[in-house]
């Protein structure tokens, strides 16, 4: 008999989702979830306190970014092995996540046995970038990227302001809103203002703010 010697600790805001990949690698022999968290607060906690060989982690949690919770987790433990599975598949998603240091990127709805496959790999030291997410980040490598200010500009903009309340909100003067939108425009190759919001979200430059109800 095999004893399980990977131990994995799953993050994902989502019950079904934990539970499905719970099912998925304790049906491994070689391999056992030991914990699951629902925000990255719960998943630093957890990964202080158990130590696993994995961490699996979503991009898109409640309380910060999946790849903030990754940036955490290596500065204190240089060594962590960690896998994305993530439906977010915007090329600046996948670039912020490689660069905190994860090791593996596994899209939701992949095969099962990808998964476990991706797991093993990042565990052996390897990193498993899967074909259609590297495709998805040369896309994009020429593309010019947009300035912090420039985001904080269609942040705004996607919030529902008008240039006026963007200038006002900023501190800057009108022209240099409209300034900003102009460079936007051309380096997402958007039409108009709502495009920008629309790409620059697929993307993954930035989240919608989604309200949340008691």
């Amino acid at each position: 008999m095999i004893h399980p010697n990977i131990r994995v600790l799953t993050v994902d805001q989502h019950p079904l989702v934990q539970e499905g990949l719970a099912a998925v690698i304790d049906r491994e022999p070689d391999m056992t979830v030991v914990a699951s968290a629902a925000c990255g607060r719960e998943g630093l906690e957890a990964f202080r306190r158990l130590r696993p060989d994995v961490l699996t982690l979503d991009l898109l949690l409640p309380d910060m970014s999946g790849d903030d919770l990754a940036k955490r987790i290596m500065a204190e433990f240089p060594g962590a092995r960690m896998v994305v599975i993530t439906s977010a598949r915007g090329d600046v998603h996948m670039l912020r996540a490689l660069e905190s240091g994860v090791r593996g990127y596994v899209l939701k709805g992949m095969p099962q046995k990808e998964l476990v496959d991706v797991i093993r790999q990042v565990h052996a030291g390897k990193k498993v970038i899967p074909r259609q997410v590297a495709s998805n980040i040369a896309e994009h490598m020429a593309d010019e990227t947009l300035t912090p200010r420039e985001i904080q500009v269609l942040q705004l903009v996607a919030r529902g302001n008008r240039n006026k309340e963007v200038a006002a909100h900023l501190s800057i003067a009108d022209e240099t809103v409209r300034m900003h939108m102009k460079h936007i425009l051309g380096k997402l190759a958007a039409h108009d203002r709502t495009h920008a919001v629309t790409i620059a979200v697929t993307r993954g430059v930035f989240q919608l703010d989604i309200p949340t109800f008691a």
